[in-house]
């Protein structure tokens, strides 16, 4: 039963990678449509992302298919409760990942500007509507003696669970932030580090608020335990990065926030998978929803193998793409302008220059002649 502790572990672990990868992805697109003021300034900042958004919700699929084989008991709870929002969590990836390639298949302003708005509002829902999927694992859910969910859609608004959401749209707005000034020149890095610089207080108050409430939820004691205070610590130490205008480590800062924000929830929530509200001995643990030992060992050696590769090409695609980019490589090239015109031509603007070169050809063979 080694194998249970370990694929929980690493569960945790594609969720947090998918938050720190996806979340400066979903702050950019929250975001784009206000630091670039222009058509120029919201391609530059799109492109940004444009080689890695799609590689990085791959950590979302893995996650979930991860839950699914290891833990099939937790995958069919949690994903039969959260059936409707599911849906519209499909709908805004679907439409997030078509506005990145429609919004430029047209020049036409009403065009740009509905994908625009589509990428705003989908790069929004994605993180809240996670986010409260995850709160909820946490604060609890109606679920019966089977560990089948017997709520409802409105059910799943538990009052954790949307500040989890908010908690997570904040930070991605603070990271996204930070990201656009790492990746940007001029005026369009200036405008992302300000963006920052006024979301991060109101982020510090959000998450700060956020760990005390888990604090109080997971049960704990007069202390934080040490991962919610590293999320303190990581937030606090964001904000003021971000004031001193150090880029590369107020990055790091939001990052780590990020990180121990999904870390804590699932500290906290170890060893159940799903808190059951109806009831607690009906709750979810890792060992009651788990798949069988052959499984889970086939599984080990299959993720051992391919998760190398995998974090490689990624490593490898953020090094190839690593260059600023600047609102300049998207302006159309200046038109080209027409040549100086040639002496012949000044001397005689009314007459075609081929027939003066013609006419002094003539003239200099008579000269010639008569010499």
């Amino acid at each position: 039963m080694a194998f249970v502790p370990f694929w929980f572990v690493l569960i945790a672990i594609l969720w947090t990678g998918f938050f720190v990868l996806e979340g400066f992805d979903l702050g950019v697109g929250m975001l784009h449509g206000l630091v670039g003021r222009d058509e120029d300034g919201r391609r530059a900042v799109i492109n940004t992302i444009g080689p890695l958004w799609d590689g990085n919700e791959v950590w979302l699929i893995v996650a979930g298919a991860a839950i699914f084989a290891a833990f099939p008991g937790w995958y069919a709870t949690w994903f039969s409760a959260l059936y409707l929002a599911l849906v519209l969590l499909l709908v805004a990836l679907i439409l997030r990942g078509v506005s990145f390639e429609y919004r430029g298949k047209d020049p036409d302003r009403r065009w740009r500007l509905f994908w625009t708005r589509a990428l705003i509002v989908t790069s929004f829902l994605i993180p809240l509507l996670i986010g409260v999927a995850l709160g909820d694992l946490l604060h609890g859910l109606p679920i019966a003696a089977n560990h089948e969910y017997t709520g409802g859609f409105w059910d799943l608004l538990q009052p954790y669970g949307i500040m989890t959401g908010v908690m997570f749209v904040a930070v991605c707005i603070v990271h996204g932030g930070t990201f656009i000034s790492m990746k940007t020149t001029d005026a369009v890095r200036e405008r992302a580090w300000k963006v920052a610089k006024r979301a991060a207080p109101i982020t510090v108050l959000i998450v700060i608020a956020w760990v005390a409430w888990t604090h109080v939820v997971a049960g704990g004691g007069a202390f934080l335990n040490p991962v919610e205070l590293i999320v303190a610590i990581a937030v606090i130490a964001a904000a003021m990065l971000i004031r001193e205008h150090n880029e590369g480590w107020a990055f790091a800062a939001t990052t780590l926030t990020i990180a121990t924000c999904v870390i804590t929830l699932f500290v906290d929530l170890y060893p159940h998978v799903m808190i059951s509200s109806t009831n607690p001995r009906y709750s979810l643990t890792v060992y009651n929803s788990a798949s069988g030992p052959y499984t889970l060992k086939i599984m080990t050696v299959v993720a051992l193998v391919l998760l190398p590769f995998v974090l490689g090409y990624q490593a490898w695609t953020y090094y190839v793409f690593r260059k600023r980019i600047t609102v300049h490589h998207f302006r159309p090239a200046a038109a080209p302008q027409a040549p100086p015109a040639t002496a012949s031509a000044q001397a005689a603007p009314g007459r075609p220059a081929a027939q003066q070169e013609q006419r002094r050809g003539l003239l200099g063979g008579r000269r010639r002649r008569r010499g």
